[in-house]
């Protein structure tokens, strides 16, 4: 899919072609074709491997500069249908005329960037454009940790009163959301750093003109990042130290099961013994006795009652 924005003065969001391109516009592009990217790249002069790094969804975040453009590559969060959480790289090129966009799926952090909310941004300015695009992946990380934080509290109020199979997967799968995060957010980090450096380097003042509030902007950006790194580290410790306790839990009541199944097999044993003793083909005590089944099953309830009441004082129980 492709799309092509340019912000008015006034705060009116236009949708362009590629016939009507005009300076200062926002190109869109999700899950492009080949088609879609010569296309593009033709248009735009932009290097064919800046567009085409967003395509690899294991690539890392990090800057690529080139004489006209510059591509900055950061992964955004996303929800999965199965409930859980990942990462998409999205490709930032921005040029002396364009800002472009490359992503494999759609995502809500370029989905927030409609009509509806054109009045807070403008594609023409291309560097607070940029920190903006990256401010709300910060914001959409928060907001995802804090959903996180949410099921881990329902996963844990559902397993102190039914240990099931499908709350420990669900605990699985936080925990491996959070690893993904914590991956993307700490080179998301590096890049954050990198632009914060760039910012004095005056090849780079064509395509990212940096001002005052430009640079206020970015360290927010900076800052939810870090926020968003930290709430990762913490809900990953609370994640494995819950999952290391019902762990125990899981152990110890699986002992405490055994433990009864040991008891209840002496008690039983002890009657299975006695009759089987009486039971043999050769004279035996009381073989001539009426009385003689109530005396054995008499003794092997004394017996049983006994030894329960032993295992009963040892906690077998």
């Amino acid at each position: 899919m492709l799309k092509i924005y340019k912000s008015h003065e006034n705060g009116p969001l236009t949708e362009l072609s590629l016939r009507s391109l005009e300076n200062g516009a926002w190109i869109n592009i999700v899950a492009p074709t080949p088609y879609e990217l010569k296309v593009v790249g033709n248009l735009t002069e932009v290097e064919p491997d800046f567009l085409r790094s967003a395509l690899d969804d294991e690539e890392r975040s990090h800057i690529d500069i080139e004489d006209d453009s510059v591509m900055i590559l950061t992964n955004v969060p996303v929800i999965r249908e199965e409930g859980g959480y990942d990462t998409l790289p999205l490709a930032i090129i921005v040029t002396e005329e364009y800002i472009i966009t490359v992503c494999l799926e759609e995502t809500p952090v370029l989905s927030y960037f409609n009509e509806k909310n054109a009045r807070f941004f403008r594609t023409f300015k291309k560097t607070r454009f940029l920190f903006q695009i990256l401010y709300r992946s910060a914001t959409f990380y928060l907001s995802y940790l804090r959903q996180i934080s949410k099921q881990s509290d329902e996963i844990e109020r559902n397993l102190r009163h039914s240990m099931k199979n499908q709350e420990i997967l669900k605990l699985l799968e936080l925990q491996k959301s959070l690893t993904f995060f914590n991956a993307s957010l700490r080179s998301n980090g590096a890049v954050l750093d990198k632009l914060m450096r760039l910012r004095t380097n005056s090849t780079m003042q064509p395509m990212l003109k940096y001002y005052e509030e430009d640079e206020d902007l970015l360290e927010d950006v900076i800052i939810e990042n870090k926020q968003a790194k930290e709430m990762v580290e913490m809900y990953s410790k609370i994640l494995a130290r819950l999952a290391d306790t019902f762990s125990s839990i899981i152990s110890n009541n699986l002992n405490q099961v055994m433990k009864f199944l040991a008891a209840v097999t002496i008690l039983l044993a002890i009657p299975t013994v006695i009759s089987s003793f009486f039971g043999m083909n050769v004279p035996v005590p009381m073989s001539e006795s009426t009385w003689a089944f109530s005396y054995i099953f008499g003794i092997a309830g004394v017996l049983v009652v006994i030894c329960g009441y032993l295992l009963w004082k040892r906690d077998m129980f």
